[in-house]
C-alpha cells in the first residue's frame, strides 16, 4: 500500500489506516478474539498506521492494539494515540455510559494541561505495553464535544501548557508528530492560528456529504504543511448503507435532506457505473494534504470490503458531480 509523509516530519503512513473505536466496544461488545482477528487482517491487508485512545472502552483499545502489535517490528507501523482524558478506577455500577459496551471499569476526566498530558501518555505506554508512540492527538476538545464554556477552559489548559508538553514530547524524541483528533472545523482553526501542528485526525468532516473543512482549513493545512487524517469517509454510515431506513449521519438518524442529498448522490454513482460508496472512500485521497483515511471496525469482512473500494474505478471528472451545488440541483 502506498504511503505519503506526515507534515514536516519524516513520518509516513500507509493511506489508509486503522481506528481502534470498534475494537474498544463502541456501540456493541467486541470479544478479544474478534478483536486480535481483525486487527490481523488490517495487517495482512498491508495497513501499517493504526490509531487508538484512552477513550475507546476506556482503555481496552489500547490494551488490544498493544498486545497484536507488541511482537511486529517496532519500525514496520506507525502508532497513534490520544491525549486529553485521564481515566480513574470505580465500582462497576459506576463506570459511566458513552456508547462502549463492557468498557474497562474507570470514570473519566477532562484535562488538556500540561501535567494532563504527560499523566495520560504515561498510562498509554502502561496499558500499550509498547516503549513508543508515534504521534499524539489531542482528543475532543472543542464545542462539538465540551459546549462553549467548558470548551473556553480547556482550550485556554492546551495554550497554556499542554503544547508546551507536545512539543518537549516532540523535541526530546518520544513522539514524531502531534496534532488535534476531533470532530470540527473551528477549534483546528483556533489552535493552527497560535500554534503549528504536524496533523489533524478529523472525522466526518471532509467527506462528499460534509464539506465543512474545505473553505478555510484545507487552504491553511496547505499553507502550514499540516497534514489530515480524514476518518467518517460515510458520514456515520450513511454513504455506505444509501438512505436506508435507520440510517444515521453524523451519529444521528439522518434528517430528510440528508436523505434526500445521499438519494441523489446514489443517483449520480449508478449513471457513472459505480457504487457510492467507493467514491466516498476515494473521495479525500485526491488531495495531497490528506495523508491517510481512517476506517476502523471490529469485522473483518467488513474492513475487506472497505478495502475493495480502492480497487473500483471512479473517474477524476465524477467528483465534481458531488459539488454540494451539483447535488442540490438534481433533488
Amino acid at each position: 500500500m502506498d504511503k505519503r509523509r506526515v507534515g514536516n516530519t519524516a513520518l509516513e503512513v500507509t493511506e489508509v489506516s486503522f481506528g481502534g473505536a470498534a475494537i474498544g466496544g463502541l456501540y456493541r461488545a467486541c470479544p478479544r478474539e474478534a478483536a486480535m482477528e481483525t486487527l490481523q487482517t488490517a495487517w495482512d491487508l498491508g495497513l501499517r498506521y493504526f490509531d487508538t485512545a484512552p477513550f475507546y472502552g476506556f482503555g481496552l483499545s489500547e490494551r488490544r492494539f498493544g498486545d497484536f502489535l507488541r511482537y511486529k517490528p517496532r519500525s514496520s507501523y506507525v502508532l497513534s494515540t490520544k491525549v486529553g482524558r485521564l481515566f480513574r478506577p470505580v465500582p462497576e455500577d459506576q463506570v459511566p455510559d458513552h456508547s462502549y459496551v463492557d468498557p474497562l471499569p474507570f470514570a473519566l476526566d477532562y484535562d488538556y494541561s500540561y501535567d494532563g498530558i504527560m499523566r495520560s501518555v504515561d498510562f498509554s505506554y502502561a496499558r500499550l505495553g509498547l516503549n513508543r508512540i508515534d504521534i499524539l492527538f489531542v482528543h475532543d476538545i472543542g464545542v462539538y464535544t465540551h459546549g462553549v464554556e467548558k470548551t473556553k477552559l480547556h482550550f485556554r489548559q492546551l495554550m497554556d501548557g499542554g503544547l508546551k508538553a507536545l512539543e518537549e514530547l516532540k523535541s526530546s524524541g518520544t513522539i514524531s508528530a502531534y496534532g488535534l483528533g476531533v470532530n470540527e472545523v473551528r477549534i483546528c482553526l483556533d489552535v493552527m492560528r497560535r500554534a503549528p501542528l504536524d496533523c489533524i485526525l478529523l472525522a466526518s468532516r471532509y467527506s462528499l456529504l460534509d464539506r465543512s473543512a474545505e473553505a478555510e482549513l484545507l487552504p491553511l493545512c496547505r499553507e502550514q504543511r499540516t497534514s489530515l487524517i480524514v476518518g467518517g469517509v460515510f458520514n456515520s454510515g450513511i454513504l455506505a448503507t444509501g438512505p436506508t431506513t435507520g440510517a444515521h449521519f453524523d451519529y444521528l438518524p439522518a434528517s430528510e435532506d440528508i436523505l434526500d442529498r445521499v438519494t441523489a448522490m446514489e443517483k449520480i454513482a449508478a449513471e457513472g457505473g459505480y457504487p457510492l460508496p467507493a467514491a466516498a472512500f476515494q473521495f479525500p485521497l485526491r488531495d495531497p494534504v490528506v495523508a491517510s483515511v481512517l476506517t476502523g471496525t471490529a469485522k473483518p469482512t467488513n474492513l475487506s470490503r472497505n478495502l475493495e473500494l480502492l480497487d473500483i474505478q471512479v473517474p477524476q471528472a465524477e467528483f465534481a458531480k458531488y459539488d454540494p451545488l451539483t447535488v442540490v440541483q438534481q433533488l
